[in-house]
């Protein structure tokens, strides 16, 4: 009985390091703010089952609930729209379009061959 005790000790002190470990790489994967020209700058993360959409930035979150609400693929300038960028102005409309596409490269949405966004399976 003390040998299967032992053993049990053992074990929990393993699982207790193994959650320890978990812990500190779910903790390493949350978005980090960055550098860029002496800026901080907030990194969009990668979209993946533990990462949720919470951890974007407040803006990337409307851009997909933008998108969401559409009734089907939309362009960038219907993104806009709903946003309330003036689309008449194309210096306006590029970065919104720039956030449109980091959102595809992270895999929160996808970009259909015609140019319009629509959100992920």
């Amino acid at each position: 009985m003390r040998a299967e005790r032992d053993e049990l000790a053992v074990a929990e002190r393993v699982l207790d390091r193994v959650s320890e470990q978990l812990a500190d790489e779910r903790a390493s994967a949350a978005p980090t703010p960055g550098q860029v020209g002496g800026r901080a700058v907030m990194l969009i993360p990668h979209r993946t089952p533990d990462v949720e959409e919470t951890m974007l930035p407040p803006d990337y979150q409307r851009i997909l609930a933008a998108v969401r609400q559409a009734a089907g693929p939309v362009m960038a300038r219907q993104v806009g729209e709903v946003l309330g960028v003036d689309v008449t102005v194309r210096a306006r409309l590029e970065p919104l379009r720039g956030r449109l596409v980091r959102l595809v490269d992270r895999g929160w949405l996808r970009k259909l061959p015609d140019g319009r966004f629509t959100t992920r399976l």
